[in-house]
């Protein structure tokens, strides 16, 4: 299959997920990053990961949604609407497959900067 055999370039948590999702499907890997370690610009969030609509959200009670998050986005000077639409809307998921896949704790709420609700996640 496509994944039998697949090449990643980036040591980031963009790569790291690739990489991830091709041993899930059962194929090999080979991660290449340019630099002598890895973590790519994932190692400088060191705040946290914006997600709107978690389980940790939920079990917190705070009130947000893809959409503020989007609205908060655009208001904060993004000027690709298409994008933004798909970085907000995917981002609740994106720290739940964080979290499922890998054990990650992310139940720290953070409210940072241009941001309506708390939704910088962190352990």
């Amino acid at each position: 299959s496509a994944m039998d055999q697949v090449i990643v370039v980036g040591g980031g948590l963009a790569g790291y997920s690739a990489a991830h999702t091709v041993l899930e499907q059962g194929g090999r890997v080979l991660l290449l990053d340019k630099m002598p370690f890895s973590g790519g610009n994932s190692v400088k969030a060191t705040s946290g990961m914006n997600g709107a609509g978690t389980s940790t959200q939920r079990a917190q009670e705070v009130m947000d949604s893809p959409e503020l998050f989007e609205a908060d986005s655009m208001r904060g000077g993004a000027t690709r609407p298409d994008l933004v639409r798909v970085l907000t809307h995917e981002s609740g998921d994106g720290i739940e497959w964080l979290k499922n896949s890998f054990g990650l704790d992310l139940s720290l709420l953070s409210r940072l900067g241009g941001h309506s609700a708390p939704r910088t996640h962190r352990g």
